[in-house]
């Protein structure tokens, strides 16, 4: 495994790290998260929202022990209603403060690595919610804070009036809308880029094929074939798109789901000593049409 500095901080991670979201029972988290740890994954990230909570508790209890080892991150912004209908999206200094002591409480931890707000949105109320996570960092609650946004009208206003160390954003071979801008902008800027749908709902390995985004089924297909075609020595489609987005200098780390540890095995199988060749990275961005952003820009 090898680590890179998140943004402009003091925090290196694993360039391969662990989404909780996936994670559907005690035993299974377990297991999950302490084969990543022995593989050198040191970066978990979860959210409130995810399983109302219980997700930041089952990593809380898997991680008891050896917290201080592991870099943790969270998500905050939608608020649960009460009657558990659904969620409000709620970015108000008042609601951070409230939301981080009990996402501490169930991730069993006096301090985050890295709080991120959970969305947002170009009306919110953006000094405030820079407002509550500044106070959180000079409290000790939070190390540093970051975003979890496609959005780049969202995203270029955080670059300019706060001090967000990352952003979470999707990214992979069949979303290449990052590289229009936000990835140029952000690297410049020295705020790291953590990827989420690395492998589009599985598509980039092996799932049956079917549209994505503004791709219809059959493009999906020539993609896949076209990484099936660059993926070789025993290299799997999965880990061709895995090296895809690592590629990228803007990249800090590609944060995966895993089911099983089947699927997590074969993503921790990169080949992270051997990364795609020039050649074959021409060959993935002149067969693969680069979508853009049409909204929120």
């Amino acid at each position: 495994m090898r680590y890179r500095k998140l943004g402009n901080s003091e925090l290196t991670i694993s360039e391969v790290s662990f989404g909780c979201m996936s994670l559907e029972s005690e035993a299974i988290a377990k297991e999950l998260i302490h084969y990543a740890i022995d593989k050198g994954v040191n970066y978990f990230d979860t959210a409130d929202l995810y399983q109302s909570g219980e997700n930041e508790v089952m990593l809380g209890k898997s991680i008891k022990g050896i917290r201080n080892d592991l870099i943790i991150a969270t998500k905050v912004g939608n608020q649960l209603r009460n009657d558990h209908s659904g969620w409000d999206w709620n970015p108000s200094k008042k609601y951070i403060i409230e939301a981080v002591e009990k996402s501490l409480l169930r991730l069993q931890t006096d301090y985050i690595d890295l709080y991120q707000l959970h969305g947002g949105t170009i009306d919110d109320p953006i000094d405030e919610t820079i407002d509550a996570f500044e106070t959180l960092k000079k409290s000790g609650k939070i190390r540093y804070y970051g975003i979890s946004s496609i959005r780049p009208n969202v995203i270029k206003e955080y670059v300019k009036r706060s001090n967000i160390i990352s952003v979470m954003m999707q990214y992979s071979l069949l979303d290449r809308r990052p590289e229009e801008e936000c990835l140029d902008l952000l690297l410049k800027k020295n705020i790291g880029v953590l990827t989420r749908g690395t492998v589009a709902k599985g598509l980039l390995a092996g799932k049956p094929v079917k549209a994505y985004l503004e791709h219809d089924e059959a493009q999906v297909a020539s993609a896949v074939a076209i990484l099936n075609q660059i993926s070789k020595g025993g290299k799997t489609m999965c880990q061709s798109a895995i090296n895809y987005v690592l590629a990228h200098p803007a990249i800090t780390s590609a944060v995966l789901g895993a089911r099983s540890k089947d699927q997590l095995k074969e993503c921790l199988q990169y080949d992270n000593d051997q990364n795609l060749s020039v050649e074959d990275m021409l060959v993935l961005k002149n067969g693969v049409t680069q979508n853009r952003y049409t909204a929120h820009r």
